[in-house]
């Protein structure tokens, strides 16, 4: 029995179809990753542009993080997968909890700032 384990498999435990899916997926996961790499030097760039007047800076670089936040969302977290049910629900619900309490620390850190 330990002989054949040095061999090579002759075949996947994959049919064609899920091969097909899984190539697709992996495809979609480097575009996303190439997308959200120009995206952080859209932001580097658009901080170190001395020229850009910081309040087109600011909402420019909060919005590069919120698509870059519904980037990894969808296609590293796997909230587009009907099948993770219950990691959907956690992550909605942390994203809920999250929002809140940032909206809240930011009011703080404003009242107490000025």
């Amino acid at each position: 029995m330990a002989d054949n384990l040095s061999q090579p498999f002759s075949k996947s435990a994959m049919t064609e179809e899920e091969k097909v899916q899984f190539q697709r997926e992996k495809k979609q996961q480097v575009v996303a990753f190439v997308l959200m790499i120009f995206l952080t030097l859209l932001a580097f760039l658009a901080v170190a542009a001395d020229f850009l007047p910081v309040m087109f800076v600011i909402p420019f670089i909060l919005l590069l993080a919120l698509v870059q936040f519904v980037l990894q969302m969808f296609y590293f977290m796997h909230l587009k997968d009907n099948d993770h049910g219950w990691a959907n629900a956690f992550i909605w619900s942390g994203v809920f909890i999250a929002i809140p309490t940032i909206a809240a620390l930011m009011l703080l850190l404003g009242i107490t700032k000025y």
